[in-house]
């Protein structure tokens, strides 16, 4: 049951973060080719680190440093070429198309050959830009121009329709609280840790990080005029019925030499605030349209690499669940097997991408998100309370127990108030199987705490580990123990 939920969740937070590079990138040549260049870049890395000088990581960075480098500083001239222009033009059908295919080749190459190199490039990327970030906010000080509290507290706002609470909850996503980082970061995380000593650092320092990343991302945002802000990040008809008109946008669309109006999904906010802000240091002033485009590949290639990360987990999942009816499936090392399961699911979220937009799918992946994040926190609640933990279960059950009623009741408005007069009909059911398979899952798990705490001694199973079992759960191996540790 939750392999299923968690299948769900997959796709459409797949399909939430890539809708946000498709409204970047489309009609965008420059930001398209430098995000193109870094996949090559990528397997040049991969093969070097793993053929040509195994282990040799500090010579792989210098190389992709080096070749990203050249790819933004030949970026500008690849635009003014009408020929390379057109060939890196791609509308927002297409770039909806290329995601889905490039995710599909992502989850069955290697690891080592795009996947591991990728990633740790976008990871030097986003603490490198985010870095830069804060030092010209200290250095710029710039005036944030959006009021504390819009008009549209209470709803009604042109890009998420619902009001401040429960909405705020699950749309901050990953600088918050995140399911997509709890569960597909599970699969690496472990990778990192030498001994426990090394979680901290490693899981709670990640998410310091990316709530600073949140931080200067709205701090990025919110230097542009509302108006201007507004502009970026609606629709072109959901900007026309605000009566608002664009202050500096067509001063910083020519800046940045990009049509910036009407691409939401934050990522163009955010590329357009950043460059405005280094852009206000003088020896800078000039390089504008540089640092717009450096953010849209930074921004562009961090999304990318969940988006390979999470396809590959869905792609096991499915396999595992296919393997039920056909075993072969359930090997991952029998190629026709990858390839069906992969075609599989990148077609389910590809669809999504195709064919819905940031008011739709945006909403339904933040609540997604956040259920997962609240099933990684009551599961890890109830393997607090198995390792005889119950005094240090509520540092997780509480964040749990919270975001219960806040995403289920974000799940029903979102129907109510959004799908449903829309005519979203599959929206509509995603989201209602979604919720159901999530409230079972917690319902077992608040049936396991209450049997789990009736216990009063531990066995040891088959890991090795000193656990409480119900009585009506067989353990691996029986050896009572007193629960005194």
């Amino acid at each position: 049951m939750a392999s299923v939920a968690i299948l769900f969740i997959l796709i459409l937070t797949l399909a939430g973060l890539s809708i946000a590079v498709v409204n970047a990138m489309f009609n965008s040549p420059w930001g398209t080719y430098t995000v193109f260049c870094t996949i090559p870049i990528a397997m040049v890395m991969g093969v070097y680190m793993q053929k040509i000088r195994p282990g040799d990581v500090k010579g792989g960075s210098i190389i992709g440093v080096a070749l990203l480098a050249l790819a933004i500083l030949t970026g500008p001239y690849v635009a003014a070429s009408p020929e390379l222009a057109a060939f890196f033009t791609f509308s927002k059908k297409q770039i909806a198309l290329l995601i889905p295919i490039y995710g599909f080749f992502a989850s069955v190459l290697p690891v080592w050959f795009l996947l591991v190199p990728r990633d740790y490039l976008s990871t030097y990327l986003k603490i490198g830009t985010i870095a830069l970030l804060a030092l010209g906010i200290v250095a710029v000080h710039p005036q944030l121009q959006m009021p504390a509290i819009t008009s549209y507290v209470s709803g009604g706002g042109p890009v998420i329709p619902g009001a401040v609470f429960p909405f705020i909850f699950v749309t901050i996503a990953c600088g918050a609280l995140s399911g997509f980082h709890a569960i597909i970061g599970s699969g690496t995380t472990p990778k990192m840790i030498a001994n426990e000593r090394d979680i901290l650092f490693v899981g709670y320092g990640a998410m310091l990080t990316e709530g600073f990343v949140a931080i200067m991302a709205l701090i990025a945002a919110c230097v542009l005029v509302p108006a201007d802000y507004f502009a970026i990040n609606a629709a072109p008809k959901a900007f026309q019925a605000l009566n608002m008109a664009p202050v500096n946008l067509p001063a910083l669309s020519q800046a940045v030499g990009e049509q910036v109006q009407g691409r939401p999904g934050g990522a163009v906010s955010l590329a357009v605030g950043m460059a405005y802000i280094f852009s206000s240091i003088p020896v800078m002033k000039s390089m504008m349209a540089y640092w717009y485009h450096f953010a849209i590949m930074f921004e562009a290639v961090f999304i990318l690499t969940a988006v390979d990360a999470g396809t590959r987990v869905g792609r096991y999942l499915l396999q595992e669940m296919l393997g039920k009816l056909y075993p072969r499936f359930a090997d991952n090392t029998w190629t026709p097997g990858v390839i069906v399961a992969s075609i599989l699911f990148t077609s389910a979220w590809g669809y999504l991408v195709y064919t819905g937009d940031i008011t739709t799918i945006w909403p339904l992946f933040g609540m997604s998100n956040q259920l997962l994040a609240t099933c990684a926190l009551i599961v890890g609640t109830t393997m607090l309370i198995r390792l005889g933990k119950a005094r240090y279960a509520w540092v997780t059950a509480v964040p749990g127990i919270f975001m219960i009623p806040v995403t289920m009741t974000a799940g029903y408005l979102n129907i109510t108030k959004n799908f449903l007069p829309k005519g979203l009909t599959l929206l509509v059911v995603l989201s209602v199987v979604l919720m159901v398979l999530m409230a079972i899952v917690f319902i077992e798990a608040f049936r396991k705490w209450y049997a789990l705490l009736q216990i009063r001694e531990k066995v040891l199973d088959a890991n090795g580990d000193l656990v409480l079992v119900p009585v009506e759960s067989p353990a691996e191996r029986y050896e009572p123990l007193p629960l005194q540790e």
